[in-house]
């Protein structure tokens, strides 16, 4: 599951997105807050991770605020979710990012856990790392191609 403050960036993320394919101006804070919905006060440290990142810049004066300074289709949605909440690995032993060997585990290559989590964050990496922030932006339905379905996947 998400946070909320990924949903927050995400959400500034599209602002900004949309206001570059439209003026190209940069929005003051207060603006990307009333449209994403955000509160500007957590919103603040959300675009100081993203600038840090690269992914936004500022600027300063009677113009000045916040834009996008990557192409919508090099935003990786699973770079935004690493930002903001850390590894998503559903255990330490499985993340590329911040491996560590899970104290109770006497043997990796047969931890029966640890093969049934690898398999679904497996499918689920290979799923996160091909979504853009131009995907969310786009009237389609990017992940209806992984034909999902059950209880709480739309049906």
């Amino acid at each position: 599951m998400i946070t909320q403050k990924t949903k927050y960036a995400l959400k500034a993320l599209m602002v900004l997105a949309d206001e570059k394919a439209g003026e190209g101006t940069a929005l003051r804070i207060e603006e990307i807050a009333d449209r994403s919905g955000a509160p500007k006060r957590f919103l603040e440290h959300i675009l100081l991770d993203l600038k840090r990142a690269g992914l936004i810049g500022s600027r300063r004066g009677r113009n000045g605020g916040y834009e996008l300074i990557k192409d919508p289709k090099r935003v990786s949605l699973a770079e935004v979710l690493r930002l903001i909440d850390g590894p998503m690995a559903p255990l330490p032993c499985l993340s590329r990012i911040a491996y560590q060997r899970c104290d109770d585990c006497k043997d990796e290559e047969t931890c029966r856990v640890r093969a049934v989590f690898g398999g679904f964050y497996a499918a689920y990496i290979v799923m996160i790392e091909s979504l853009t922030l131009a995907d969310l932006m786009s009237d389609s339905r990017p992940l209806e191609r992984f034909s999902l379905s059950g209880p709480g996947l739309g049906e």
